[in-house]
Formats: C-alpha cells, structure tokens, sequence
C-alpha cells in the first residue's frame, strides 16, 4: 500500500477544493486558484474538509499514480494557502542583479546584460545585488523558472562562479597543476 497515497489531505480554512468530471481539480484560496486534470482511473473525492485519493486496483501503473495523485493535490492546496518560493545567489566579481519594473537585469560577465521579464503567476524579488527570490503558487512553474533563471550562468567548477541555488553544493575541480610540478 503507498504510504503517501493513502494520507488524507486537510484542507484548511479559506480554501475550496472541487472535483468535477474527468478527474478536474479545482483549489481556490487567498493566494489564487489553481486547477490540473489528473488520471479518470483514480478516485479522487472531497469531503469534510479532507481530500482522500484511493487507487481502482494493485496494477503497477495504478500504484505508481496514487502517490503522485496526492502529493500534487497537496502541493496544491499549499500553493494556495503559503505559496512558494526558491532562493538564487550569483557568485562572482561584477555579478549582480536588479529589478527594474517588471523586469529582472542581470550583469553576469557578458558584454551584454541579460535580461529576464517576470510572468503573472511568477514574482521576482531582489532583495540584494547577489540574491534572487521566485516565488509562486504553482510549485511546478517556481522550480521551471528559477531553472530557467540559473541556466543564464550556471556555476562553473573551478572557481565556483555563476547562478547557483541557495545551499546548493558545488563539486570544485583543482586547476593546473603547474609548469614543472610533473617529474
């Protein structure tokens, strides 16, 4: 039995969950709506302030949805109550940020600057010159567009410079050994 599939969901004060035809979920909250069709063979039902997913057999395909069934029904209903948000630091000399407007412009090393407009559903939020905040209700879209923000300079292994994920480990290669050091 999946561990995670059979948990039921709580849903907290202020947020609605609907499911309609076809296995559509629908969660509104104070942050926004967010709305994703999922597999017809899961059953999904919403009651008493709880959602439950259950699986229609033991097939393999079956039990491999009902996990992820829930654990994206509960990302929702958090989106829309907390929200989400994934922090970037850029690591370099010169290497900075700023928002302007709608707009975030990075001076990463190359002759031109790069610039990134912010989305509806996604906000950017600078609030130093080596540090990036996205954040979001849709935990999908924050991860692709913080993603999308990192592949602009990812960190190269020598000296660690580039966009990187806040606690995110950088394996580091030693340099060249040295004219001479081979005898």
């Amino acid at each position: 039995m999946s561990r995670i599939g059979v948990k039921p969901i709580s849903v907290p004060a202020g947020v609605e969950v609907t499911v309609a035809d076809g296995n559509v979920v629908t969660v509104k909250g104070p942050k926004g709506t967010l709305t994703k069709s999922f597999n017809k063979d899961m059953i999904i039902k919403s009651e008493n302030g709880t959602v439950t997913v259950a699986r229609p057999t033991e097939d393999k395909f079956h039990k491999s949805l009902h996990g992820l069934t829930r654990t994206l029904i509960f990302n929702m209903v958090e989106g829309v109550t907390n929200g989400f948000s994934k922090t970037l630091e850029i690591v370099g000399v010169g290497y900075r940020a700023q928002k302007q407007g709608k707009n975030l412009v990075m001076n990463l090393g190359f002759s031109h600057q790069v610039i990134v407009p912010e989305t509806d559903d996604i906000k950017i939020d600078v609030p130093q010159p080596n540090q990036i905040v996205v954040s979001g209700i849709d935990k999908q879209a924050v991860g692709q567009f913080a993603c999308e923000i990192r592949e602009k300079r990812p960190p190269e292994p020598y000296k660690g410079k580039g966009i990187r994920y806040t606690g995110e480990y950088i394996i580091r290669k030693e340099g060249k050994a040295g004219k001479g050091s081979k005898k």
